[in-house]
C-alpha cells in the first residue's frame, strides 16, 4: 500500500498529474487557459495563493519551503481523497494539473507525511466547457468493466485464501497469498481512492500509526510466514473479506476521467519503484514479483484503452510506450516460475537493478501519458 490516489468517489472531482509540458497553455477542445495556483508548504504552514476557482483546469504550482519532507492532499467533502502528491522534498516543487467540478474541497500540507496536516478550504464554482472524443468515453467505459473483473478476481481469490487460513492451512494459504492481490494491484489506484478500505487490507507493518490496528493481506502475510501459524488470525480473514466486499460496492461510484486513468498508470509505476523493485511491499514472503506484474499489467491496460488518442497526438509518445512496456514483459519472464515468480530475495544486486533501471525506462514516457491525453 502507498498513499497515492487518481481516483475519487463519486461526487468528488479528480485531480490530475501530468508532465511539466502540459501544464498550462489554451485548451484544444475549447476550454479556456489554465488558471495557475501556487502552494506553498513549511514545516507550520500550507499558504493558498487562491482559494476561489473555476471548475475545469487549474496548475497546482507545489513548494516546499520547510525542511522536512512533505506531501500535499486535495480532500473532498467527508475526507475522501480526491488525489495527492508524495515525498516533496526540501527546497524542492512540483505541478500538477486539475481537473475540478464545482464543489467545496480542502487542501492539507502534510509536512512530515504525517497526520491530519495543515488545511486550507477552496471552493470551486462554474462548468468546465469542452468537446468529448467519444473514442475517450469509450475507453473510460471499457475501463469501469476491466476494474470490475479485477475485484471480483480478487474477491474470489481472497475467499479462498481466507477460507485456507481459517483451517489452519498454512501451505494452502501461502500457495494462495501472492495470486489473491495480483488484481487489487493492478487497479490500485482505484481501490485506494476509497481512503477507509486501503488501510484495512493492504496497510504494511512499517507504516501503522500509534494505536492503530493492523488487519488485512498484510497482517496475514506475517503470520504463515514468521509465525507459521494462522491460529488467533482468523477474525482478520474475515475481515478481508468484508472490506473486499466493501470496495466490490463502491468502485462502481469512482469518478473515472481519461486523465485521471492516465495518471492512476503512473502511479501503478511509482509504485513499482517505491515498493516492488525495493522489496519493501511483500517483505515476508518476498511475493514482491507477483505484485509488480499487477501493477505493470494495470498501467498496460490503460496504456492501451487511450492508445488511439495517443496515437493520434504523440506517435512517437505512443511507440516508445509500446516498447517499453514490451521490455518489462521480458525482464520479468525470465523470473517465472509455475504460475508465479521466483522469491524475490533470489534476486542479484544486477537483476534488481536490471529491473529497477527498465522501471525507470517505462516511468518517464509513461509520466507524459495524462499530458497527451489532456491536449
Amino acid at each position: 500500500m502507498r498513499p497515492v490516489h487518481a481516483f475519487a468517489a463519486a461526487g468528488a472531482a479528480v485531480l490530475s498529474l501530468s508532465t511539466l509540458t502540459a501544464c498550462g497553455g489554451s485548451d484544444k477542445k475549447g476550454g479556456t487557459n489554465a488558471g495557475v495556483v501556487s502552494i506553498t508548504s513549511t514545516d507550520k504552514a500550507c499558504e493558498i495563493s487562491k482559494k476561489d476557482l473555476p471548475a475545469g483546469k487549474t496548475v497546482f504550482k507545489i513548494t516546499n519551503k520547510g525542511d522536512t519532507v512533505t506531501e500535499v492532499y486535495v480532500y473532498a467533502p467527508g475526507d475522501k481523497i480526491v488525489t495527492e502528491r508524495e515525498n516533496i522534498g526540501p527546497g524542492t516543487g512540483v505541478e500538477l494539473t486539475a481537473e475540478l467540478v464545482a464543489g467545496k474541497y480542502q487542501i492539507a500540507c502534510k509536512p512530515g507525511m504525517k497526520g491530519n496536516g495543515i488545511r486550507q478550504d477552496i471552493a470551486v464554482t462554474g462548468q468546465a466547457t469542452g468537446a468529448t472524443d467519444t473514442r475517450l468515453t469509450q475507453a473510460v467505459t471499457d475501463y469501469r468493466a476491466y476494474i470490475a473483473t479485477q475485484v471480483d478476481d480478487t474477491l474470489a481469490k481472497s475467499q479462498k485464501f481466507a477460507a485456507s487460513v481459517k483451517k489452519g492451512d498454512i501451505a494452502g494459504a501461502k500457495a494462495l497469498y501472492a495470486p489473491s492481490r495480483l488484481g487489487w494491484e493492478s487497479i490500485e489506484p482505484v481501490a485506494e481512492a476509497f481512503g477507509d478500505i486501503d488501510p484495512k487490507v493492504d496497510l504494511r507493518e512499517k507504516d501503522l500509526e500509534k494505536g492503530q490496528e493492523w488487519s488485512g493481506w498484510h497482517r496475514l502475510e506475517k503470520a504463515l510466514w514468521v509465525k507459521g501459524s494462522a491460529k488467533g488470525e482468523e477474525k482478520y480473514a474475515d475481515q478481508l473479506i468484508k472490506d473486499l466486499q466493501d470496495l466490490k460496492a463502491k468502485v462502481p461510484s469512482a469518478v473515472i476521467t481519461p486523465t485521471s486513468m492516465a495518471n492512476g498508470a503512473k502511479e501503478l509505476l511509482d509504485e513499482v519503484a517505491t515498493g516492488k523493485v525495493t522489496g519493501e511491499e511483500e517483505a515476508f514472503s518476498h511475493t514482491d514479483l507477483v505484485d509488480f506484474k499487477g501493477n505493470v499489467d494495470g498501467a498496460q491496460k490503460v496504456f492501451e484503452l487511450l492508445k488511439p488518442v495517443v496515437q493520434e497526438k504523440d506517435t512517437d509518445l505512443s511507440k516508445t510506450l509500446d516498447e517499453e512496456f514490451a521490455k518489462i514483459e521480458v525482464l520479468l519472464k525470465k523470473y517465472e516460475k509455475g504460475d508465479g515468480y521466483v522469491s524475490y530475495t533470489s534476486l542479484s544486486k544486477t537483476q534488481v537493478k536490471e529491473l529497477g533501471d527498465g522501471v525507470n525506462a517505462l516511468g518517464e514516457p509513461l509520466s507524459k501519458l495524462a499530458g497527451t491525453v489532456a491536449k
